[in-house]
């Protein structure tokens, strides 16, 4: 009776382990992660709109089709990214991943408060590069720390009923993702002044 006992006692013990170990090693051998997914259908440092979600062919599981999205699968080994997005009509929200599908950051419009949501992407090194400009305060420019170098900006807008999808994908195809060409984070001086 020890014996069976120790027996049923053992295996229980080997299967908590083996599936302890399966589930935190499965993320780091997964070969079909987001990232993987979407690198054939994506350009890097550039916007790419997903096709809308449709129950039979959809490019990522559990997509809302009440949602237009758009990726933009970025690389910071050449330079930080400047990111615009327009704002639709109804919401508008942006989620930073690292390659390994870490949520880092997210923004959506109402927080932004503005009608286009402008940002600097960069890692921590670039960010500690940057002169300091006692014009620009922090209020001017939005600075986004990304812990990796590659990654994905998940952009989404709410189309609130069917016939505003084509406002809601147009609002995404207006959007910017690209190496920044100018110094991160400096305000445009305004016409007229000096």
């Amino acid at each position: 009776m020890i014996r069976l006992a120790f027996t049923i006692l053992a295996g229980v013990l080997l299967g908590l382990v083996v599936h302890l170990v399966s589930v935190l090693a499965l993320p780091r051998i997964a070969t079909q992660d987001a990232y993987s997914r979407l690198t054939p259908m994506t350009k890097e440092n550039a916007v790419t709109q997903l096709a809308l979600a449709d129950p039979n062919n959809s490019p990522m599981p559990f997509m809302d089709p009440a949602f237009a999205i758009a990726i933009c699968r970025y690389d910071l080994s050449g330079g930080p990214l400047k990111l615009k997005v327009p704002v639709s009509q109804a919401y508008t929200s942006l989620s930073f991943y690292t390659r390994n599908e870490i949520a880092y950051y997210a923004i959506n419009d109402r927080s932004a408060g503005r009608k286009v949501i402008e940002l600097d992407l960069m890692t921590e090194a670039q960010h500690n590069a940057l002169p300091e400009d006692e014009e620009v305060t922090a209020a001017d420019r939005l600075i986004i720390d990304s812990p990796s170098t590659t990654g994905l900006i998940v952009m989404k807008a709410l189309a609130p009923e069917p016939g505003l999808m084509q406002q809601a994908q147009a609002s995404l195809a207006a959007a910017t993702c690209a190496p920044q060409t100018d110094a991160p984070g400096k305000a445009e001086t305004p016409r007229g002044r000096r």
